[in-house]
């Protein structure tokens, strides 16, 4: 992959909320991968895992970066209740730095905002009911637009074909949800391949069956994504091809509106 002819921008990425699957998902990348991101597309600045400082170091390198042309990732919802004291990401002066505060504080310079996962987009796992930390979403929390990778977890291709097209174009073609159209454009179930089944009103009565799952709970004919042709594991699978249905991981409202993510009144 060769660098882009413009100077590199920034990136922080910040992980709030979560069960940090994003950057590891992101580390299973491919064509481009992650040595690609860190050396040819952009000044990797900050991780919550990945950092290699610790404490003040790590702070002092974040919040550095401000004032500088930068793009920000955020992962993970945004926890709200106590002021944002149920996510603490650092320290700065003594005094303990919420994930509320470091995002509200990078956001308002940011070049881009891009929301990875379904935690970050809309709530996901972090705000599903009863929701006692007052999780809300990256959009919610920043009050301007957010490009909007819903996933749990993101493919690597959505984060950086998104992270590409910024830097190459400046902007990509959104929905109206913010997503963009390259990765969400279509159903998955218009492009399962178990899509004859369904057709023929041949469903799978248990897992395991290679016909339609549909009656088993799927949630392909609901959810946006490209998975059954871009796959999963570096191309290798992805959950209906093994006969799993799809619980719309990606959709907005999962988990709630998704569940149950297997059902079995097949009548």
């Amino acid at each position: 992959m060769t660098t882009l002819t413009q100077a590199k921008p920034n990136l922080l990425w910040l992980e709030l909320t979560g069960c940090s699957g994003n950057i590891i998902s992101l580390l299973d990348g491919a064509h481009p991968g992650f040595i690609d991101l860190v050396t040819s597309l952009v000044n990797f600045r900050y991780n919550n895992s990945l950092s290699a400082g610790e404490s003040s170091d790590a702070m002092d390198q974040l919040l550095a970066t401000l004032g500088t042309d930068f793009i920000l990732i955020v992962e993970g919802a945004v926890a709200t209740k106590a002021n944002g004291r149920y996510t603490v990401i650092g320290s700065v002066q003594g005094k303990p730095l919420t994930a509320l505060e470091a995002l509200r504080l990078l956001g308002a310079q940011a070049r881009h905002i891009v929301a990875v996962g379904s935690c970050a987009t809309h709530g996901g796992m972090s705000a599903a009911a009863p929701n006692p930390s007052g999780c809300i979403s990256v959009q919610q929390a920043v009050g301007r637009p957010v490009i909007q990778l819903p996933g749990c977890p993101c493919h690597p291709d959505w984060i950086l074909g998104t992270l590409t097209a910024l830097l190459e174009h400046g902007s990509l073609e959104l929905d109206e949800r913010h997503r963009p159209r390259l990765f969400y454009g279509n159903l998955i179930h218009d492009r399962c391949p178990r899509r004859s089944f369904f057709d023929q009103g041949i469903f799978a009565r248990r897992l395991g069956e290679s016909t339609c799952l549909f009656k088993l709970g799927c949630r392909g004919p609901v959810t946006r994504t490209d998975c059954p042709t871009r796959q999963w594991n570096q191309y290798v699978n992805w959950p209906v091809e093994d006969n799993t249905p799809c619980i719309g991981c990606a959709q907005f409202g999962f988990p709630d509106q998704m569940e149950p993510f297997i059902s079995y009144d097949i009548t």
